[in-house]
């Protein structure tokens, strides 16, 4: 909480605009979302539009899982073009070899080596994308030739052309995505899902305001929705910001500055650990059901449509499945960012304790007590955003945008790329400062 005041005092527009390597990395960015944001309109081949948009509306406009991630794609998976599968291969495939390294000791070893060791984790989760791309281009051409009222118009030659090309737009998403991290600003992937999900909101906005003008929202109702959108923004940033700073002296170290007393520190643990991860991975698991009944030509089976609807999203026992998913995965991926163990033999290492608290188990013991309670809380609050806008369906009868898995993304991505804008212009400000104490020495 304390960055944002040291920011604030040392930038100023003037350093902005002296940062030129910055406005290259920006204008790299815009520049490749652009591009990303042209290929969301190029549509596979062998496929009739008009039958698209009408599938569409009766399958991914309703709110569901797979409307979640037709918002994470700015649309593409509506439209079924080139990036319908956008970055989610990539990300399911990311969580997946993450998880495994927790129990394999062949990836854990490699995590372990350094750069070389993570350059064969990221191949390793480059083939499982290109393996789950796969099956789900394949899932969804199977889909489209098998749903009533079949946009396929080439017969059934379309999943040849459909996968390849598919599975070749997540891969080219994937280098953009690099490209954007090593040349613009930002997480390249992150942006990448970010500028789709904003490409929604107006559209989303309009939609509520036509709803009053016609009468089927009332005046109330349309000042509701907006009350809670930004108050959901608040709550989430609040959140999101928040943590419990753990006081950590350093005896030694001050003992050798002044001769007395003690240094004392802080180690900021966050609230929301985990970020988005879990979430995403729950939406992921639990859309696989429906990519595996999309495989069954039955449309007449009631126990099928039964499967269906559960996994359709807003029921009762569904969004209690999905609570107990984010808590579990929250829990998860919170112990592979953050070991408790290794940060307090970090801490002994350095001289350093938790005051009250002896060095060593019983420090790391502490510091899992304090980050249990707060993933607890964390995982509650993003089930709670995540089920808002079933909620919200439930009581307008429209699709809530301000809340769930995309309100979550869009905070952190703006509050992430902000603080590295900030990084690259305090850099720029520190490097002037040096040239100019070097030129006065000579």
């Amino acid at each position: 909480m304390m960055a944002g005041s040291v920011f604030d005092q040392s930038l100023s527009m003037d350093a902005f605009a002296k940062a030129s390597d910055l406005k290259k990395r920006l204008l790299f960015a815009v520049f490749a979302l652009f591009v990303y944001r042209i290929g969301t309109y190029i549509p596979l081949p062998g496929l009739d539009p008009v039958a698209i948009a009408e599938l569409a509306n009766r399958h991914l406009n309703s709110g569901g899982i797979l409307g979640m991630f037709n918002m994470f794609s700015g649309g593409a998976l509506s439209r079924m073009t080139i990036f319908a599968l956008n970055l989610m291969p990539y990300i399911s495939s990311s969580i997946i070899i993450q998880l495994f390294t927790m129990v394999s000791p062949t990836l854990e070893a490699l995590k372990k080596e350094g750069e070389s060791g993570r350059r064969k984790i990221h191949q390793y989760t480059k083939y499982l994308t290109i393996f789950i791309a796969g099956f789900q281009a394949y899932g969804i051409s199977i889909f489209l030739m098998n749903s009533q009222g079949s946009p396929v118009v080439i017969g059934g030659i379309f999943p040849v052309i459909a996968v390849p090309t598919l599975v070749c737009g997540t891969l080219f998403l994937v280098w953009l995505g690099e490209q954007i991290t090593s040349r613009g600003v930002g997480n390249g992937s992150s942006l990448l899902i970010f500028s789709g999900i904003v490409a929604n909101m107006p559209a989303s906005i309009a939609n509520i305001f036509d709803l009053g003008r016609a009468g089927a929202l009332s005046v109330f109702s349309v000042v509701t929705i907006f009350a809670v959108a930004i108050a959901v923004i608040v709550f989430v940033v609040y959140m999101e910001r928040a943590q419990r700073r753990v006081t950590i002296s350093y005896p030694q170290r001050q003992a050798m500055a002044q001769g007395k007393g003690m240094e004392s520190n802080h180690l900021p643990l966050k609230i929301n650990s985990a970020g988005v991860i879990p979430p995403i991975f729950a939406y992921s698991l639990l859309s696989m059901p429906l990519m595996l009944a999309s495989f069954v030509n039955d449309t007449d089976n009631e126990l099928l449509r039964s499967f269906i609807a559960f996994f359709s999203r807003g029921g009762v026992l569904f969004s209690f499945i999905l609570i107990l998913m984010i808590l579990f995965f929250s829990f998860f991926y919170t112990a592979i960012v953050f070991n408790p163990t290794e940060t307090a033999d970090n801490l002994k290492k350095a001289g350093g304790f938790v005051p009250g608290v002896r060095p060593g188990q019983a420090t790391a013991d502490y510091l899992d007590y304090i980050l249990t309670r707060l993933t607890t809380v964390g995982a509650l609050y993003m089930s709670f955003v995540c089920i808002l806008p079933d909620i919200m369906n439930a009581k307008f009868g429209i699709h809530f945008l301000f809340g769930g898995t995309g309100v979550l993304i869009i905070v952190g991505v703006t509050m992430d790329t902000i603080s590295q804008i900030y990084t690259h212009v305090l850099s720029h400000q520190y490097r002037g400062v040096l040239k100019k104490a070097e030129k006065k020495k000579k």
